[in-house]
């Protein structure tokens, strides 16, 4: 059974995807285009954290960060790999969608690698309807990002 909640990234059970994430972040991309938060840096007040759980053993995970008070940003969204292939990413999005605009956000970004890596996660993107943007709150132009919003106000689920 497939569940997701929010819980706090500091959970004791969630060290091997925090490690898992930041392996592959590391895998491809150079130190200066990374620009994931560790869970010190997702437990705090602007980040609504969700674990996707498989008969209670952590799976996955996703949030999203305020920007503002219509904006947010997609972080750290992650499938572990030996769970991969049964939807769960699609899943997980459509959940960090639904929670979005519940908590009222309006526009959803994203920052993602243009490496080979990161084809699927473009797609499963593109797929639910977001769209390359320029860079964002914080960002700058970088060769090595994809930057990807989406207006969520009035829509379906991702799978629309």
């Amino acid at each position: 059974m497939i569940s997701i909640v929010a819980e706090s990234p500091l959970g004791t059970d969630l060290s091997l995807l925090m490690t898992r994430h930041t392996v592959d972040m590391y895998a491809d991309t150079t130190p200066e285009s990374i620009h994931m938060m560790d869970a010190a840096q997702l437990a705090v007040p602007e980040v609504s954290f969700f674990v996707m759980r498989d008969n209670g053993v952590p799976v996955g995970m996703g949030a999203f960060k305020r920007i503002n008070a219509d904006h947010a940003e997609i972080k750290s969204m992650h499938i572990l790999v030996e769970a991969r292939g049964r939807g769960l990413s699609r899943r997980m999005l459509a959940h960090l969608l639904d929670e979005a605009r519940a908590a009222g956000v309006h526009r959803l970004s994203l920052e993602t690698g243009v490496q080979p890596t990161f084809i699927a996660a473009r797609a499963l993107y593109a797929k639910a309807g977001f769209a390359e943007c320029p860079p964002f709150e914080g960002y700058s132009p970088d060769p090595n990002s994809v930057f990807m919003t989406i207006e969520i106000v009035g829509r379906n689920r991702a799978s629309s």
